[in-house]
């Protein structure tokens, strides 16, 4: 048996939404797992090198829990895995890696989980349930806990929107990190605000985009955030008074910004990755081959 699992990158704590909504994008990493062949472990594109190549690697650890979940044992195989989401970069490279694991196990274990299962899985494994809601489900994803366990609902986007991600080649952010400095309360008034900006956020990413600019605008994680990634936070700055909507991906260092109709970024020159990789209108998915 031969599967191919192709999962996408993703921006969560979008904007105001923080550890709830989240947009998954047009980048994708790949993963072949090989029944019947030399059981080896291979990285290449991002983190090759860097990333584990045996059995502590993120999809073959993925792998592995939900076999235990479901109680069987993986035959042998081979996982060989192409990444194109950049690392520590908050684009969602490790639900990738989770999602790519669990719905390659799902299939080839012949479980058969249903959607919000493997979502409650991948939560367990990752952590964050937005990133995994959008990585799993594609699009605008909102990621809420029920009393039966982490559900999400999907949104169709706005066609117009443009992304535009940039990259800082010079910063890294540890998701660990970028959480220690946020505060353990959140004062009334800006809890408030968020509410207001989430709902806001999901009117202009559906159907109103000229209201992105004060959509995304958040009092919760990115001003405790942006002081740990000087160049993310300058560029920050220079966006919103230049008129661009802009927000944080993730936990940082990397911000996403949308162009308007008309106009379009600035060139930024030297040490910025900048990607328009367009929004991924569906998650995760598994083909089988033979």
């Amino acid at each position: 048996m031969k599967l191919v699992v192709r999962a996408p990158a993703t921006v969560a704590n979008l904007g105001p939404g923080f550890d709830c909504l989240a947009l998954a994008l047009d980048i994708y990493n790949e993963i072949v797992v090989e029944t019947g062949v030399e059981p080896v472990i291979g990285v290449s594109g991002e983190g090759e090198g860097e990333l584990p190549a045996d059995t502590t690697n993120l999809v073959f650890r993925a792998i592995a829990y939900l076999a235990r979940e479901v109680g069987k044992a993986p035959p042998p195989f081979r996982l060989s895995c192409l990444n194109r989401i950049p690392l520590q970069r908050g684009l969602g490279s490790s639900a990738a890696a989770v999602a790519s694991g669990i719905l390659a196990a799902d299939r080839l274990l012949g479980a058969g989980l249903p959607p919000d299962r493997l979502l409650e899985v991948a939560v367990d494994i990752e952590g964050h349930a937005d990133n995994m809601a959008a990585c799993l489900r594609g699009g605008l994803a909102l990621a809420y806990l029920s009393s039966d366990g982490w559900r999400a609902e999907g949104m169709v986007v706005q066609p117009s929107l443009a992304p535009v991600v940039l990259v800082p080649e010079a910063e890294r952010m540890a998701t660990d990190d970028a959480r220690r400095v946020l505060p353990r309360s959140v004062p009334l008034p800006s809890a408030s605000f968020n509410i207001g900006r989430v709902a806001l956020a999901v009117l202009a990413l559906t159907a109103r985009p000229d209201l992105l600019a004060s959509a995304l605008e958040d009092r919760i994680h990115q001003p405790y955030r942006l002081p740990l990634m000087p160049s993310a936070r300058a560029l920050f700055e220079d966006l919103r008074h230049a008129g661009f909507p802009v927000c944080v991906a993730g936990s940082g260092p990397s911000l996403v910004a949308f162009e308007p109709e008309g106009r379009r970024l600035w060139d930024l020159g030297p040490g910025w990755r900048v990607l328009r990789p367009g929004i991924a209108p569906r998650g995760a998915s598994v083909e089988e081959r033979w």
